[in-house]
């Protein structure tokens, strides 16, 4: 079942968690470098969304820690934001390549955290009309490629336990202390399946 079913809505809180994730990447930016986003207003519209929301930007920053490392994808986010011809077909381009394997929450997860360094080039170049861009491009191919695939498996809400595991395996390949991977994988899944048992509680 769908966050809908809970009277939460996939939309609203996949569009929240891209701009989540993106504020997030921005915040040691200089203020005139990064937009209000006042142009696309993105609001929750309960404390579970919200809660939601916040718990899913952590594992997603965890996760992109392993993209951080990664030159290949870190080639394709410069081309993006340093390219002189449509930003938009590059950033589908990147878009595209995260899920040449096929669709999976680490993959959706990933492309968030992409979008937020995308965000953190085009401040740093002093573009703060292209990170605007970058949230509206996000959006429209979650809204337009993720959204369906998201609900097709049970919404957000079905998400946690499989970034639990993707959050301790990027954990894993940067550390070896098998206490901190129990404590971040024993979090994950208690925190969804809290998550799970309140929703099935106000139903």
């Amino acid at each position: 079942m769908a966050c809908e079913g809970n009277g939460m809505s996939d939309e609203r809180i996949g569009k929240a968690l891209i701009k989540e994730v993106i504020v997030e990447e921005l915040k040691d930016m200089p203020s005139e470098d990064v937009p209000t986003f006042t142009a696309l207003p993105v609001e929750v519209k309960s404390v579970q969304e919200q809660k939601m929301v916040t718990q899913l930007g952590k594992m997603i920053r965890i996760i992109g820690d392993r993209v951080r490392d990664d030159k290949e994808f870190q080639d394709a986010i410069d081309g993006v934001a340093y390219c002189s011809s449509s930003k938009w077909d590059r950033f589908k381009d990147v878009a595209d390549k995260v899920f040449q394997p096929g669709i999976t929450w680490e993959r959706i997860a990933v492309l968030f955290y992409v979008a937020g360094k995308l965000a953190v080039r085009m401040a740093e170049a002093h573009l703060p009309q292209s990170v605007t861009e970058i949230l509206r491009w996000t959006v429209d191919f979650f809204r337009n490629n993720l959204l369906g695939w998201i609900r097709e498996h049970g919404g957000w809400i079905n998400s946690f336990s499989d970034l639990a595991v993707a959050s301790v395996q990027s954990v894993s390949s940067l550390s070896s202390h098998s206490y901190g991977l129990v404590l971040i994988f024993v979090t994950g899944l208690a925190l969804g399946s809290l998550i799970t048992w309140r929703l099935t509680r106000q139903l």
